[in-house]
């Protein structure tokens, strides 16, 4: 069984190569100074956005953000998964690619992946040879016939029959108890139970989950078979049945009609995300190609963000009725905090009573599409619509309304141009300021962690996000008591924490160019860190950065980590390593953050100059120091609220900490 591919081969490999002969070979670059520009082979645009970088053996595409090393340019433009570009990079330079041995554990858990792999494309072809030849098929091909699909389409999504009867596959594949079992734990079969609960012991007593359904094998990114939808074909329920999860097969994570819409566009400009398998296979007889579905499932962020890896625009289309409105909200939400500058996410809520599949089969492919470029709703204008729905903006009250809910969502959007055009928006709809949106901001944060804190969970806490300090005001109208001998502390701080050192206000801040920091300190550490790895070496004790519910600090500690071990990584061997061991997702966050302005442009002075513009190590010091400011004042935030709870009761010694750094904040 092959194993992992070595990392020092990884990092060797990308050594050896040169991005620039990779890319070249396949869009034709053009020296610019000291890079190479082209025009992005992964969006439509006229003028070139694309960099390669020979120093720093890296991509990137000011246009639609894709970046990456030469593993990484292959994987995107030859759609090839990381082990078979790995392969083919090394087959280029004449080089055998090494695997290393499994521990037991993994080489077990991976041949039962590949065995259940193997498994469920015995399934696909038992299921399209059944639709060929099976003595019921006819009723099936006359409902797609009906359906108005060709055998064309049925072949290119594989579409298949389950007929009637309850052991067919069963018969077919699984002539032992253990071969049954595998079958089941594919989630192709069920296993009977006695009357007392008890479930059978051997293959007879199994029986097939589908039957009499047309059959429609649900393809991973690489193309195989990994589960199975079921349209039935008689009067059974449900009408439409999924497979289970599986340990290959999660539907959080899967789009049905991803892989075919890959492979019938060379240049996918855009994804259009429908309810039902269906609307996929309408869509796609008449010549739009590009339609995914989620698995019976709301459309969640893993699903937005496996979207957005592949194409920059994503359109919604559903029906009209209460149910659609209700998985478009979902879908809007779980977008926002992925709407990085250069994405589009528009919505088309179709007429109750119809879905995708019928209104294409009455209008055709090319009037559908109009529809989708003429009346798909921009982002900006779907959610303060759904959001102002019953709300009379003409009034105080109704603004303010409007501003409590939209400010929330909005301050999910990412850092960028496209989310100060947004609060734009909700200023011009409601009349307030950006400041003062802040504010209604902030106090809906804190009105939410109080009911937070105030209901027991019920399950485990979902993954946290960037605790955003609230607005100096949100904190005006508490009482906390405080001696009357001692003054009020200045609104824009409050007061250390007893026992703690002090921080010195005397000390100048660091100068540094206007507008220079364009990431909060959180992410500008891990930019500066991926340039000047040295940098790690300043870090002595990383728990305080592994334990933050700050997701950012977290990865921070991880490449710390990293790189305190293999002080000799370069930005091109970290993010090979990071695609290797944490995914296409999180290398391509690194690779954002390693296109931030402060470093990418830290080197426009005259040519040939090498010297930078500014001094990383005391950015580097001066993001630490703020992170410092900002954990101590929540720590005085904190205990601000013991005391208000506590009714103010101060010792001597508090009272005289206090009143000397008042003195000092003097």
């Amino acid at each position: 069984m092959a194993g992992k591919i070595p990392q020092h081969f990884i990092d060797d490999l990308l050594a050896r190569a040169d991005i620039v002969d990779i890319v070249d070979s396949r869009v034709k670059l053009r020296k610019t100074g000291k890079n190479y520009s082209a025009c992005c082979p992964f969006h439509d645009e006229k003028t070139p956005s694309f960099t390669v970088s020979p120093d720093k053996q890296f991509f990137y595409c000011f246009g639609c953000g894709a970046n990456g090393n030469a593993i990484g340019f292959l994987m995107e433009y030859d759609r090839l998964p990381f082990p078979e570009a790995v392969e083919k990079l090394a087959a280029g330079m004449g080089l055998e690619v090494p695997r290393e041995q499994l521990a037991p554990g993994q080489e077990k858990r991976q041949r039962e992946s590949q065995s259940l792999y193997q498994l469920t494309e015995r399934a696909a072809e038992f299921y399209r040879q059944q639709l060929r030849s099976h003595p019921s098929a006819g009723k099936a091909i006359a409902y797609l016939r009906q359906r108005g699909l060709s055998g064309e389409i049925a072949r290119d999504f594989g579409i298949g029959l389950a007929p009637p009867g309850w052991d067919n596959l069963l018969n077919a594949l699984a002539d032992t108890a253990e071969k049954a079992d595998q079958l089941e734990q594919a989630g192709l079969a069920i296993r009977r139970q006695d009357s007392d609960g008890r479930t059978k012991p051997d293959r007879r007593h199994h029986y097939d989950r589908f039957r009499d359904r047309i059959m429609f094998p649900i393809r991973d990114q690489r193309g195989r078979p990994i589960a199975f939808g079921g349209r039935v074909l008689g009067d059974e329920k449900p009408k439409y049945l999924n497979s289970p999860e599986t340990p290959i097969f999660h539907k959080s994570r899967e789009l049905y009609g991803l892989w075919e819409a890959r492979q019938a566009n060379r240049d996918l400009k855009r994804l259009i995300v429908v309810e039902g398998y269906m609307d996929v296979v309408a869509l796609a007889q008449f010549g739009i190609r590009c339609a995914v579905a989620t698995l019976g499932t709301a459309c969640g962020e893993e699903h937005i963000q496996l979207a957005f890896r592949h194409v920059a625009e994503l359109v919604f289309c559903f029906d009209g009725d209460k149910a659609g409105r209700t998985a478009a909200r979902r879908a809007l939400e779980a977008a926002l905090p992925h709407m990085q500058d250069g994405r589009s996410l528009r919505f088309l809520l179709l007429p109750e009573g119809e879905d995708p599949d019928t209104l294409v089969r009455q209008v055709g492919g090319e009037r559908f599409e109009q529809l989708l470029d003429e009346q798909a709703r921009p982002l900006e204008d779907f959610l303060f619509d759904l959001l102002g729905e019953g709300i009379n903006l003409q009034t105080m009250d109704g603004r303010a309304r409007l501003s409590k809910l939209a400010g929330p969502l909005l301050d999910q959007l990412p850092e960028g141009v496209y989310r100060q055009l947004m609060f734009q928006q909700l200023a011009a709809r409601t009349g307030l300021d950006r400041a003062t949106l802040e504010e209604v901001i902030g106090a809906e944060k804190a009105r939410a962690t109080q009911t937070r804190a105030q209901t027991p969970p019920a399950a485990p806490a979902p993954r946290q996000e960037r605790p955003t300090p609230p607005a100096p005001s949100s904190l005006e109208g508490d009482s906390v008591p405080v001696p009357a001998d001692i003054p009020p502390a200045p609104d824009d701080d409050l007061p250390p924490p007893f026992g703690e050192s002090e921080p010195d206000f005397a000390a100048p801040p660091q100068t540094r160019p206007r507008g220079q920091y364009r990431l909060p300190a959180e992410r500008m550490l891990i930019s500066l860190l991926l340039h000047h790895p040295q940098l790690a070496q300043q870090i002595d004790e990383l728990d305080r950065f592994r334990d933050s519910g700050d997701p950012d600090l977290r990865l921070f500690a991880e490449l710390v980590a990293l790189l305190q071990q293999r002080p000799d990584y370069n930005l091109n061997q970290l993010l090979g390593y990071w695609r290797a061991h944490h995914g296409a997702d999180s290398c391509d966050t690194l690779a954002q953050l390693a296109s931030s302005q402060l470093v990418t442009g830290a080197r426009q002075l005259a040519q040939g100059d090498t010297q930078l513009e500014y001094d990383p190590q005391a950015e580097f010091r001066d993001c630490l120091q703020r992170l410092e400011r900002a954990e101590q004042k929540a720590r005085n935030r904190s205990l601000l609220e013991q005391l208000k709870s506590a009714g103010g009761q101060l010792s001597p010694e508090q009272r005289a900490l206090l009143a000397n750094w008042q003195r000092k904040r003097e």
